[in-house]
């Protein structure tokens, strides 16, 4: 399983449209995700007190664009990114991800229960 973190707006267009393409993949050239074990520090990290957050939970081996696993940042850690657009059909799982009073962000319950 990978991750990736969106905001309510852009998985509702992402619905709409039939596929999920954010702004990163045009300035980027891919769709930043994150493994289980990194998703929380890259929440805290990049989108602290953010309050209306989803989760995607994909299966790797239904997405039709190339996976890397890469540190393109050179942040000490390698992450996948999806090189494409995301074929919604992927996803078995959207979790709601808000942060605690102090506006972090902890692993919610709903990853630990994930299968694909």
């Amino acid at each position: 399983m990978i991750l990736h973190m969106l905001n309510t707006e852009e998985w509702k267009n992402a619905i709409e449209k039939g596929q999920y393409s954010p702004s990163s993949l045009q300035s980027e050239g891919f769709i930043h995700c994150a493994t289980p074990e990194q998703v929380v520090e890259i929440a805290n990290l990049f989108f602290k007190g953010a309050t209306n957050l989803k989760i995607l939970c994909i299966n790797p081996e239904k997405v039709k664009a190339k996976i890397v696993f890469e540190d393109t940042e050179n942040y000490g850690q390698v992450f996948p990114h999806i090189y494409g657009n995301l074929n919604l059909d992927c996803v078995f799982k959207v979790v709601d991800f808000t942060p605690n009073q102090n506006g972090e962000f902890i692993y919610p319950i709903e990853l630990k229960e994930a299968e694909f």
